[in-house]
Formats: C-alpha cells, structure tokens, sequence
C-alpha cells in the first residue's frame, strides 16, 4: 500500500469543494501527511464588450484582480484554519492559469504531492462537454494518483 506523505486539495470554496477538503483533511490527518491546499482561477475571462481578457483592462482588470486575490484568500484561509484545528500542516497557493487542470497537475509535481484529492460535479453528456471537466482533464494527465470526490 502506498504511504501518502503529502496531498494536494484544488479548492474553489464552493460546498462541494469544501466537501473534498474535509476528505482530504480526514486522510491527512489519518496518514500524518501535510496538505497543500491551491485555488486555481481561470486565465483569460473575457469582457461581455471587447473580448479582451477583463484583468488585462484597466480600472476594471485591477478591480477583478483584488477579487480573485481576496476569493483565493478566504477559501485558501478556510482550509488552512480546518487544517490547523485538524493538527495537519497545510500551506495554501492560489494562481492564474490558461488551464487550471495544468496549473493542479503541475503544482503536485512541484511540490512533490504523491496525492490529489479533488471534487467532481459529476456532470454527464452534453453538461460535462459544454462546461469542461477539470476534474476529468487532471484524472487523464497526472501522472500523480487521484481521488475524486462527489
């Protein structure tokens, strides 16, 4: 069986997320692992007018950037005070990314994870193509082991 020293926990703050962190913590915990917690945003949000990206346009972009700055905290900080009441050591990263799947599977590299715990919508069909599965998308390319939550 393999020893699980360090997990990583994509995090976005929502319940559902907040749901995987609680496994992740579990098993953190039960293992005498430490978790690092990231909350990936998406690069390149376009503007409903000209398309540019709307943290690339002035007042607006700084605007949108002290937002996705101060979301990342407080779900960052969530899960860091989960994990200190919990006795597990955690570290919280938060980043832009084309593809937040990449920025994930990158970061468990990185940072020497040898476990992703992460939360899936359990979209189907034509649901799961149109709105992307980052989940899916990290199970195909990690070369790190995954454990998806529901």
């Amino acid at each position: 069986m393999p020893r699980y020293r360090h997990i990583l926990g994509p995090t976005d703050g929502s319940k559902l997320s907040e749901r995987a962190v609680k496994t992740a913590l579990q098993l953190a915990r039960a293992l005498r692992a430490r978790l690092t917690a990231i909350y990936v945003v998406p690069e390149g949000v376009p503007t409903l007018f000209s398309g540019d990206k709307l943290y690339g346009s002035g007042v607006l972009g700084r605007r949108y950037k002290e937002m996705i700055r101060s979301q990342a905290r407080q779900a960052l900080a969530a899960v860091e005070q989960r994990a200190a009441a919990a006795g597990v050591p955690c570290a919280g990263v938060w980043t832009l990314a084309p593809r937040p799947w990449q920025a994930i599977t990158r970061t468990a590299v990185a940072r020497d994870c040898d476990l992703i715990v992460m939360a899936t919508h359990g979209r189907e069909g034509l649901q799961a193509l149109a709105a992307g599965s980052h989940t899916a998308k990290v199970l195909a390319h990690s070369r790190t082991p995954v454990l998806v939550c529901r």
